[in-house]
This record gives structure tokens, C-alpha cells and sequence, in this order.
């Protein structure tokens, strides 16, 4: 059997281990691994922590209020709560240089995926086109992560969609909001679907509705933002638990990972890193290396090996990324209803809406207003404070946000590459984008659409409220070290083994040739276990 090290603790990463576990390998994963914060009062709802805190301010905006967003922030709608902040904490290394991309990088334990909203959607054939593989060697690995992680959905309209495979557990229960948009949709869907192009039903969650094992199901408490206190919504934290329970199994953190090393036959002989905490420098040795670091911190590893080999500055193309548009809109039906705070705080609905070409769809995740922080809505409306309170208060219960997902290409003016340090130290990573020529009238025919949906909903999107987020907020970075059938340089074959290193795997968002509309994860941690279970 074989001794692995794999690069990163986030999704791919730690189902990577899992399923390399119970093959037999001996298994160690290499993480910087910032820790999360212990859970504050876990059998408390939202709202009761701000009467049982001593300090509710210090909960829930920061020591310096760094979960504010102030009436000029132009960016996002909500800040980081601080119980996030460990997520996006960096160690002292130099930071991406970027151009038209706004890189997000995560050096946790358990990665992005610790701040994910849980959506978890299956590629189908069409969106698989461009890989090696297809649907058919996807399914056993998504039923199994569904089982493990705990999925919840229902067969509905989704399914033109998402593919439907088995251990699905029963949908969540939708709060008041989210149930009269899919009454109304079921009255109007056939029209709906006729003059829009929408479907709409239950959002897939990595978020159980059962108990399963340790875990407890969702209990509605409208913490999901801040960090659910039961588990119930999954993050890959719960597996790495899981996994440092193995003989096999050792866990390396507090490690910046900067380069693998070869021996002279030019085979990847050890790991080399950095400690974040007394600046010591680390080598492991191992018969496999598998990155899961995430696309960009993968490829600056990758770069960072080739030019230490051979002195070269290569570029990897094709960097891709999920255009986002976020969309306020208002349900009139609900207005002035009392809200249930004490409820899934994350999107329960989900819409897809087709255009000319089927993989190429609009993925729309539908959130309802229920817990989340007023300040940033209220201090955009065109009132004093005081009527700006009262007017969020008469809306609240009907007030929603779209978060339209658009599919990315590979294009060869998107790349990553590095920058040597002229006296020797770390290289920086170099990030740039250039939309593709087309963009902004993808974005308004998408904005047009959802718009049209929302109107048949019976709902209004408010002009001047919709924001465009900018490329790198999705944080579905994909396609810098893609699959292909053909041995080039800078790609993976069909079992994500590097045509470059012949003991090198790469199994995060590095290895998409194509991005569909979908959250990418569920695919990333289904691939992680295919390829951790075939032959090394």
C-alpha cells in the first residue's frame, strides 16, 4: 500500500483521505489549518443569543465591526461575521497579484467549504461533454457522498436539471416565504414554463433533515450564517474528524506548502513547507502527492515545482469562474406579515431557468429573508433611519435575493502564472481575467430572464437594487490544470494523475475543462473519492 500526502484539508481534500483510507493507504494531509472558534451557546436560536450574550455587539459585528458594511461599500451586501474570520485568515506569505479577478484564497481547516451555503447539485451528461468522463462514472460516488455528508431534496421539476440519485434525504421544511413562491409555482408553472424558460423546486443541501450518526438534523434555530451549532449543514471539518480517528491517518497542520521536490528520475519525491508559527522549513516524503489546496493555491504549488526544477515561468490558461448577479426582489403577498426567525437561514429554492443551449442554463439559488442582518438593506432606502426601520419591518417577511449563477469557458487571456522574489524568496502568484466578449450581454439577457420569472412569481425585482459581483466572488475558481484524453503538458488524464508528474493527483477545481452554472463542490468531493478509489 501506498503512503499519500494530500495538500489541503477543504471538500476534495478530506474525501480524498476518507476514500484512500479505506483502500489502505496511509494517509497525511498537509494544512495550514486555521481553526474555527468554539461554538457559542449551541442550544440557543438567533435571536435568544442576543438576550443571553453578554456582549451580542461583540458576536455579531466584530471588535471592530468588521461585519458592517458601511452606506458607501459598493461591494457586497453583507460582511464576514466574525465567527468567519478564521476562514479567510492568511499567513505571512505574499498575496496574489491580480487583474480583473478578485481572489479569495482560504488557509482553514476544512477550507471554503467551512463558509459554503451547502448547495450540492450533480453534473449531468450535457455538462460533462468536455470531460473524459460522464454521469455514469460520477453517480456511485455522488450517492456515496450523499450518504455520508447527508443530502436533502425531492424528485421535482429540478430534475431536467440535476440528475437523480439515490440517498437522498427528505427536503427541509420551507419557511413561510419559500413555500408561497412554490405554491404559486405549481398553480402558474405551466405557463411559467412555457413564457420563461423557469423550473422551480426544492434546493439540493448538504444539510440533513434525519439524524445521521453524531449528527443532529436541522433544528431551525437561523445560525447558519454564523456557524450551525449542530452540524447539521455539513462541512468537511466533520470528515477530517472522521479520518483523524484512523491508524492510518496523520494530520500535518500549520504548514504553508510552497513546492514539491523530485528525485533524479525526475519523479516527486517530498513535500516541502513552511511553518506558519516558527518559520521552520518541513520536507515529507511520500509515494503519491495529491493537491486539493483549491485551483489557485494548487497552481502556484504546481508553478512553483516546475520553476524550481527547471527555472521555467510557465502560464497555466484557462482560469475560469462563475459570473454572479445578485437580485433583491419583493413578494407584495407577504408584506406586513410577522416573519419566522426560527428557520433555515440559507436558500431552500432553487431555479433554473433553460436558454438556447441546455448545459449552459441560468442556476439561480432563491434566499428568503429570515435572519439575516438588516443594516445593509435598510441603510439603502431613500428615508431617515427611523422610517427606513419601519419600512423593513412592513417588507421583511416578503423580501428575497436571487443569486444567479452564469456558466465560464476556458479562454487562454485568463491565466495564472508567477513572479520570481529578485532575492530568492517565495515567488507570487500572478491572477488575470478578461470576461469574455460577450459578457455584458449575457448578463443583461440573464438579468431580463430572472426578472420575467420573478414577475410571473408575483414578485418585483426593484430597479437600481441588483448588484454584479465581481469575478472571484463565487469562489468557484476552475480550469488552470484541466483533464483531457490527450498526455499535454499542464493537464490530467481521466484519473486526475498529472501528465507532467507521473505520482502527482490533482483533484480540486484545477481539473475542469468546462464550468457549468452549478456549485461545483458536490462534483469536486464525488471526483475526489472516483479517483482515491481507482489503482494507483
Amino acid at each position: 500500500m501506498a503512503h499519500v500526502i494530500v495538500v489541503g484539508s477543504g471538500a476534495s481534500g478530506v474525501q480524498y483521505a476518507a476514500m484512500a483510507l479505506e483502500r489502505g493507504h496511509d494517509v497525511t494531509i498537509v494544512d495550514v489549518g486555521n481553526r474555527a472558534p468554539d461554538t457559542v451557546a449551541p442550544d440557543s436560536s438567533l435571536n435568544e443569543l442576543k438576550d443571553r450574550l453578554p456582549d451580542p455587539a461583540l458576536y455579531f459585528l466584530g471588535n471592530e465591526y468588521g461585519a458592517v458594511l458601511y452606506p458607501d461599500a459598493k461591494e457586497e451586501y453583507y460582511g464576514f461575521p466574525p465567527t468567519k474570520e478564521f476562514i479567510f485568515e492568511t499567513p505571512d506569505v505574499s498575496p496574489p497579484s491580480s487583474s480583473g479577478f478578485r481572489p479569495l484564497l482560504s488557509y482553514a481547516r476544512g477550507g471554503l467549504a467551512e463558509a459554503w451555503t451547502g448547495g450540492v447539485y450533480p453534473l449531468n451528461d450535457l455538462e460533462l461533454s468536455d470531460f473524459p468522463i460522464g454521469y455514469d462514472d460520477l453517480e456511485p460516488y455522488y450517492e456515496r457522498i450523499a450518504e455520508h455528508i447527508g443530502v436533502s431534496g425531492t424528485d421535482d421539476d429540478l430534475r431536467r436539471f440535476y440528475p437523480l440519485h439515490a440517498n437522498l434525504q427528505p427536503a427541509l421544511n420551507l419557511d413561510a416565504h419559500s413555500r408561497s413562491l412554490l405554491e404559486t409555482y405549481e398553480e402558474r408553472k405551466s405557463r411559467i414554463n412555457r413564457d420563461t424558460g423557469a423550473y422551480l423546486g426544492h434546493s439540493r443541501l448538504a444539510t440533513i433533515s434525519r439524524d445521521l450518526g453524531d449528527r443532529k438534523a436541522c433544528d431551525y434555530k437561523g445560525r447558519c450564517l454564523w456557524g450551525c451549532p449542530s452540524e447539521s449543514l455539513y462541512t468537511p471539518s466533520v470528515t477530517l474528524r472522521r479520518c483523524l480517528q484512523h491508524p492510518n491517518f496523520s494530520y500535518q497542520p500549520n504548514l504553508h506548502v510552497s513546492h514539491l521536490e523530485l528525485n533524479g528520475r525526475d519523479e516527486l519525491q517530498c513535500l516541502v513547507a513552511t511553518s506558519v508559527v516558527d518559520g521552520r522549513r518541513c520536507r515529507f516524503e511520500a509515494d503519491r502527492f495529491v493537491l486539493g489546496a483549491g485551483a489557485l493555491s494548487s497552481a502556484k504549488i504546481f508553478l512553483e515545482t516546475i520553476f524550481r526544477r527547471s527555472g521555467d515561468i510557465v502560464k497555466l490558461k484557462g482560469l475560469m469562474d462563475n459570473r454572479q448577479i445578485l437580485m433583491p426582489f419583493l413578494n407584495p403577498r407577504l408584506m406586513g406579515r410577522q416573519y419566522d426567525p426560527e428557520s433555515y437561514q440559507y436558500h431552500q429554492l432553487t431555479m433554473g431557468i433553460e436558454l438556447d443551449s441546455a448545459r449552459e442554463y441560468l442556476h439561480c439559488q432563491i434566499t428568503t429573508l429570515t435572519t439575516a442582518l438588516a443594516h445593509p438593506l435598510v441603510q439603502k432606502f431613500p428615508f431617515d433611519l427611523r422610517s427606513s426601520i419601519s419600512t423593513f419591518r412592513n417588507l421583511r417577511s416578503g423580501l428575497g435575493l436571487v443569486n444567479i449563477n452564469l456558466h465560464d469557458r476556458r479562454r487562454a487571456s485568463n491565466y495564472v502564472t508567477l513572479r520570481p522574489d529578485v532575492d530568492g524568496g517565495p515567488a507570487r502568484l500572478i491572477v488575470r481575467y478578461h470576461p469574455a466578449p460577450n459578457e455584458g450581454h449575457r448578463i443583461r439577457r440573464a438579468i431580463r430572464k430572472v426578472r420575467s420569472a420573478l414577475w410571473q412569481l408575483g414578485c418585483l425585482a426593484p430597479p437600481g437594487t441588483m448588484h454584479i459581483r465581481p469575478m472571484g466572488a463565487s469562489v468557484h475558481y476552475a480550469g488552470t490544470i484541466p483533464m483531457s484524453t490527450r498526455p499535454e503538458s499542464f493537464t490530467v488524464s481521466s484519473d486526475c494523475v498529472s501528465h507532467d508528474f507521473e505520482n502527482l493527483q490533482i483533484i480540486d477545481g484545477s481539473i475542469f475543462p468546462f464550468l457549468p452554472s452549478k456549485n461545483i463542490t458536490f462534483t469536486l468531493m464525488a471526483n475526489a473519492a472516483r479517483v482515491a478509489d481507482s489503482d494507483f
